[in-house]
């Protein structure tokens, strides 16, 4: 579901009024659009279809694997199907070991995608035992799906570049950098992160 305009709006009026940088950014660009996900296995194996490869390119692969296994692509035909079958979809030996990776977790009732942990270290946790999910993709899924309030994916580019504008960093900040400077502004940190990718590369700023 993604966090909501409202949660957005709320949590950068809060930020706002304890960091100038902010509050001086937000009047600039305004508030950033939402980015919502649909819940459940079908969004990670579309993450892992979309891996390393472009858009348009993700695009097809995820047409083809429509056409084979329906739309819902349930986990258990995935599972059912053969290599070549997968193959000729445009899955490579590597990402059709990454989706049947999450596909046991879930049929075998492993990973429950609609029962994780309230914790969002837990809940990562458990997004990573998927082969081919690491902690960005986690953090991704856990934001723009369940729409947590307080994840904070301090590894993206993005981040870091627009975490460094706001703040007019002379470097953009490391992965550890930015997840330290970012402990004052819990539980808000979610509506920071789609501010840093609103800001990334606006002009106005």
């Amino acid at each position: 579901m993604g966090l909501s305009n409202q949660a957005i709006t709320a949590g950068l009026d809060h930020l706002a009024t304890q960091n100038p940088a902010f509050a001086a950014a937000l009047a600039k660009v305004g508030y950033p659009e939402p980015r919502i996900r649909e819940t459940g296995y079908r969004t990670l194996l579309r993450t892992i279809v979309g891996q390393q490869v472009s858009v348009a390119a993700a695009a097809s692969v995820w047409a083809r694997l429509e056409a084979l296994l329906g739309p819902d692509m349930p986990p258990a035909d995935l599972l059912a199907a053969d290599f070549d079958a997968l193959r000729s979809c445009g899955l490579s030996r590597q990402k059709q070991g990454y989706a049947r990776s999450l596909c046991e977790l879930v049929v075998s009732g492993a990973l429950d995608l609609a029962a994780l942990p309230d914790d969002d270290e837990a809940a990562i946790a458990q997004l990573v035992q998927i082969k081919g999910v690491g902690r960005w993709s986690a953090e991704i899924y856990l934001l723009f799906a369940e729409g947590r309030p307080d994840i904070w994916p301090a590894g993206d580019l993005a981040v870091q570049v627009g975490l460094g504008k706001l703040l007019g960093l002379p470097e953009r900040p490391s992965e550890k950098e930015t997840r330290a400077l970012a402990e004052p502004w819990r539980p808000h940190r979610g509506a920071l992160a789609l501010f840093t990718w609103h800001c990334y590369a606006n002009p106005a700023l």
